[in-house]
C-alpha cells in the first residue's frame, strides 16, 4: 500500500491537479493516457487538495473535472501498491478493511467540503470514477458520457459507497439495479434517473460547468455553504453506518477467491466462473 504519511507528491507523478482562480477551485484528474484510472495515490492526493481547498478563501466553489476522453474509467489495475498483503487471510482482509476505511475518509473530505462542487463528466464514467462523480454537489455531463459500477462482474464490492449515493438520488431499486448487473447506462438515462442535473453536447461541457460553478461562487459563501450543510445533513444521515459495512464487504471480497477469478477472466477476455468463495 501507498506511503499515506508523505504530503508531497513526486515529479511525473501526479494524479490530480488543483489551480485556484477567480474564486474557482478546478480539480482535474490529469492521467489521461490511463484514461485517469484511479489508485491508492489518487486518493491520497485528492485528500491533500481538498484540504487546501477547505481552508482557501478564494475558493468559493470548487469544479471537478477530468482531461481526456474519459472523466475515470475505473481502478488503474496497472498502479504500483494495488495489492494489499498479509501473513495470512484474516490479516489481509483485515488490511483491506482498513484500507477501504482510509479511502472513504479521504473522499470524505471531498465530499464534505464547505464549498459546493461541480463535476464535469465526459466519456467512461466507470467504477470508482462513477463514485467519485457521485461525490459532487452537482454533476454536468456530456452527451457521450457512460456511467457504470461494473464491480460485481469482477466478484468485488462497490467499495466507495457509490451504490448507497445512487439510492439516495435515484431510490433503493435502481442502485440495486445497476449494481447488480454492472449495467451502463448513457448521459440522458443518468439524468432522468436524477444521477445528473445537465447533459450538454461535449464540446459546451467545459464552458457550461466551469458557468455553474462560477454562478454558485458568485452567491454569499455563508448561505451556500449553510445550504449544502443542511441538504447532505438530511440526505446523508444514514451514510456513516453504511459506509462501514461497505469497508468489511469490501475487504471481504477483494480477499475473495471470486475476485482472482473476476480479474483473471477478465484479462483473459473469458466469461467468469464464480463459486461464492
Amino acid at each position: 500500500m501507498i506511503d499515506t504519511v508523505t504530503t508531497r507528491t513526486a515529479e511525473g507523478e501526479e494524479r490530480v491537479r488543483l489551480e485556484v482562480a477567480d474564486g474557482l477551485a478546478v480539480l482535474t484528474l490529469c492521467r489521461p493516457d490511463r484514461l485517469n484510472g484511479w489508485s491508492w495515490e489518487s486518493t491520497r492526493q485528492l485528500g491533500l487538495l481538498a484540504d487546501r481547498i477547505r481552508f482557501d478563501p478564494q475558493a468559493r466553489a470548487v469544479l471537478l473535472r477530468a482531461e481526456g476522453r474519459a472523466f475515470c474509467a475505473g481502478i488503474d489495475v496497472t498502479a504500483p501498491g494495488g495489492a494489499i498483503t498479509g501473513a495470512t487471510a484474516a490479516e489481509r482482509t483485515r488490511n483491506y478493511y482498513e484500507g477501504i476505511r482510509w479511502v472513504h475518509e479521504r473522499f470524505a473530505v471531498l465530499a464534505r467540503l464547505p464549498q459546493p462542487v461541480v463535476a464535469a463528466v465526459q466519456g467512461h464514467c466507470l467504477g470508482f470514477g462513477f463514485e467519485l462523480a457521485l461525490m459532487a454537489d452537482v454533476r454536468v455531463a456530456a452527451e457521450d458520457a457512460v456511467f457504470a459500477l461494473p464491480e460485481a462482474r469482477l466478484g468485488v464490492a462497490v467499495d466507495a459507497g457509490g451504490d448507497l449515493r445512487i439510492a439516495r438520488e435515484a431510490g433503493a431499486g435502481w442502485a440495486k439495479y445497476l449494481a447488480l448487473t454492472g449495467r451502463r447506462i448513457d448521459a440522458a438515462t443518468a439524468q432522468r434517473l436524477n444521477l445528473v442535473q445537465l447533459v450538454v453536447p461535449g464540446p459546451e461541457l467545459e464552458s457550461t460547468a466551469r458557468a455553474l460553478a462560477a454562478e454558485i461562487a458568485a452567491n454569499a459563501p455563508l448561505a451556500v455553504q449553510g445550504i449544502k450543510r443542511a441538504v447532505d445533513g438530511y440526505a446523508d444521515a444514514a451514510l456513516p453506518a453504511a459506509l462501514d459495512r461497505v469497508a468489511m464487504t469490501a475487504a471481504l471480497t477483494l480477499t475473495s477467491d471470486d475476485c482472482r477469478e473476476g480479474y483473471g477472466a477478465k484479462a483473459a477476455r473469458r466469461p467468469p466462473h464464480f463459486t461464492g468463495g
